[in-house]
Protein backbone atom coordinates (compact mmCIF):
# COMPACT_ATOMS: atom_id res chain seq x y z
CA UNK A 1 0.00 0.00 0.00
CA UNK A 2 1.26 3.46 -0.89
CA UNK A 3 1.93 6.16 1.64
CA UNK A 4 -0.04 9.25 0.72
CA UNK A 5 1.48 11.59 3.32
CA UNK A 6 3.44 13.36 0.55
CA UNK A 7 0.16 14.08 -1.25
CA UNK A 8 -1.35 15.38 2.00
CA UNK A 9 1.65 17.67 2.53
CA UNK A 10 1.51 18.88 -1.08
CA UNK A 11 -2.17 19.73 -0.73
CA UNK A 12 -1.58 21.60 2.54
CA UNK A 13 0.86 23.91 0.72
CA UNK A 14 -1.61 24.81 -2.05
CA UNK A 15 -3.35 28.17 -2.10
CA UNK A 16 -5.75 27.66 -5.02
CA UNK A 17 -9.41 26.92 -4.27
CA UNK A 18 -9.42 24.32 -7.07
CA UNK A 19 -6.86 22.69 -9.36
CA UNK A 20 -6.25 19.52 -11.36
CA UNK A 21 -3.37 17.04 -11.24
CA UNK A 22 -2.74 14.25 -13.72
CA UNK A 23 -2.13 10.75 -12.42
CA UNK A 24 1.49 11.17 -13.52
CA UNK A 25 1.84 14.32 -11.40
CA UNK A 26 0.32 12.54 -8.39
CA UNK A 27 2.72 9.62 -8.89
CA UNK A 28 5.62 12.09 -8.89
CA UNK A 29 4.36 13.65 -5.66
CA UNK A 30 3.98 10.29 -3.86
CA UNK A 31 7.06 8.82 -5.56
CA UNK A 32 5.15 5.65 -6.41
CA UNK A 33 2.75 4.26 -8.98
CA UNK A 34 -0.95 4.60 -8.29
CA UNK A 35 -2.82 1.30 -8.10
CA UNK A 36 -5.12 0.26 -10.94
CA UNK A 37 -8.06 1.05 -8.67
CA UNK A 38 -7.15 4.75 -8.93
CA UNK A 39 -8.71 4.76 -12.39
CA UNK A 40 -12.14 4.23 -10.79
CA UNK A 41 -13.92 7.41 -9.73
CA UNK A 42 -15.09 5.77 -6.50
CA UNK A 43 -11.48 5.30 -5.35
CA UNK A 44 -11.07 9.07 -5.10
CA UNK A 45 -14.51 10.16 -3.93
CA UNK A 46 -14.00 11.59 -0.49
CA UNK A 47 -17.68 11.76 0.39
CA UNK A 48 -18.54 8.24 -0.72
CA UNK A 49 -18.60 5.61 2.04
CA UNK A 50 -17.02 7.92 4.64
CA UNK A 51 -16.94 5.05 7.15
CA UNK A 52 -14.57 3.21 4.82
CA UNK A 53 -11.10 4.52 5.64
CA UNK A 54 -8.83 4.68 2.63
CA UNK A 55 -5.37 6.28 2.84
CA UNK A 56 -5.66 8.35 -0.35
CA UNK A 57 -8.99 9.80 0.79
CA UNK A 58 -7.66 10.54 4.27
CA UNK A 59 -4.64 12.32 2.75
CA UNK A 60 -6.91 14.54 0.66
CA UNK A 61 -9.16 15.42 3.60
CA UNK A 62 -6.20 16.08 5.89
CA UNK A 63 -4.72 18.23 3.12
CA UNK A 64 -7.95 20.25 3.05
CA UNK A 65 -9.29 19.14 -0.32
CA UNK A 66 -12.06 17.03 -1.82
CA UNK A 67 -10.80 14.87 -4.70
CA UNK A 68 -12.81 13.92 -7.79
CA UNK A 69 -11.48 11.83 -10.66
CA UNK A 70 -12.27 13.58 -13.93
CA UNK A 71 -14.09 12.01 -16.86
CA UNK A 72 -10.84 11.69 -18.82
CA UNK A 73 -9.86 8.93 -16.37
CA UNK A 74 -6.33 10.32 -16.15
CA UNK A 75 -6.58 13.24 -13.75
CA UNK A 76 -8.08 14.37 -10.46
CA UNK A 77 -9.63 17.69 -9.51
CA UNK A 78 -8.92 18.92 -6.00
CA UNK A 79 -11.39 21.40 -4.51
CA UNK A 80 -10.69 23.13 -1.21
CA UNK A 81 -13.03 22.11 1.59
CA UNK A 82 -15.05 24.91 3.13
Amino acid sequence: MNDYSALRDYLKRQKLPEFTLSFEQIEEIIDAALPRAAHRASWWETLRSPQEKMPQREACIEGGYIATRLADGKSVRFKRMK
